[in-house]
């Protein structure tokens, strides 16, 4: 929920410049697969989630200031509450199922 309120506060349009480009990389690092340290490395790969994310939205909100993080924090509490589009779910599902059917006859088709 962190990530998502920083998200909606960096693309805020009175958020200052600076604040931006410190929201969007948090946020792009919260949200990310990619991390700096793989989290298959024993406790290290999890510790820099532990600590840079916080420490990023802690500075984060600093830059904005906490009155208006906190509606923004609002925000994303109560988008985390809307209803889940299960069309947009099963698109997905049937994106994958069509990609791994397509691969399949693929590896049939060339193994065969």
């Amino acid at each position: 929920m962190e990530a998502h309120a920083v998200w909606l506060a960096a693309r805020a349009p009175f958020t200052p410049l600076p604040a931006r480009l410190v929201g969007l990389l948090v946020a792009a690092y919260a949200l990310s697969p990619i991390d700096l340290i793989p989290d298959f490395v024993p406790v290290l790969g999890l510790l820099d989630d532990a600590l840079l994310v916080p420490a990023g939205v802690w500075l984060f909100e600093r830059m904005v200031g906490a009155e208006r993080f906190a509606a923004f924090r609002a925000e994303a509490e109560a988008a985390s509450a809307t209803p889940v589009s299960r069309l947009g779910a099963l698109i997905v599902i049937a994106l994958w199922a069509a990609i791994a059917i397509a691969a399949w006859t693929t590896a049939v088709w060339l193994y065969d």
